[in-house]
């Protein structure tokens, strides 16, 4: 009866590890939402470029910020798709001699955090930088209220940081 439950536990263990993989078509599906994100960058310049003489400075530093909030877009999604990938599901095999990411296979879950953390809240900050380059057509509430959820972000991605912080110092505490 012992070897019955053992084979049991074995084979409950193996589909657990296994089923790590049924996040590989997720992580292959950011790679879609990136591709994704790229048609509509090149769509907000594409739309732009006729109107470039006859476009206020202040919608053209609109369209920019944009544009730097699409690319921070882009990047947390790289680094969630190839990070997460290589931390749940398996390891990226790339030679030695093919362009490889510095920070590929040094991020664990906990950095990971942290980095999505501060990518959220650059991105906050240039949706609040848009607000107030268009302040005088923003109702104050909406305005107010964007302050408050910037401020979460920036609160929260402190906390994470704070938090990953102090559990590195635990672990290393114990290994020595």
């Amino acid at each position: 009866m012992s070897s019955f439950f053992k084979t049991l536990e074995e084979t409950g263990e193996r589909l657990m590890y296994m089923s790590r993989w049924l996040l590989a078509p997720i992580y292959l599906g950011l790679s879609l939402a990136l591709m994704l994100l790229g048609i509509k960058f090149f769509q907000e310049i594409f739309h732009v470029v006729p109107m470039i003489f006859v476009i206020k400075e202040a919608h053209l530093v609109l369209l920019v910020l944009t544009l730097v909030d699409i690319a921070l877009v882009g990047g947390l999604i790289v680094m969630v798709m190839f990070s997460g990938y290589e931390n749940f599901v398996s390891r990226i095999d790339i030679s030695e001699g093919d362009e490889k990411l510095s920070w590929l296979g040094k991020l664990d879950a906990g950095s990971l955090k942290t980095k999505v953390a501060a990518s959220i809240v650059a991105i906050s900050s240039i949706h609040l930088l848009k607000f107030f380059m268009d302040i005088n057509e923003i109702n104050n509430d909406k305005l107010m209220w964007a302050v408050i959820i910037h401020m979460t972000f920036v609160v929260s991605a402190i906390g994470m940081t704070w938090l990953d912080s102090i559990s590195r110092r635990a672990v290393k505490a114990d290994k020595s």
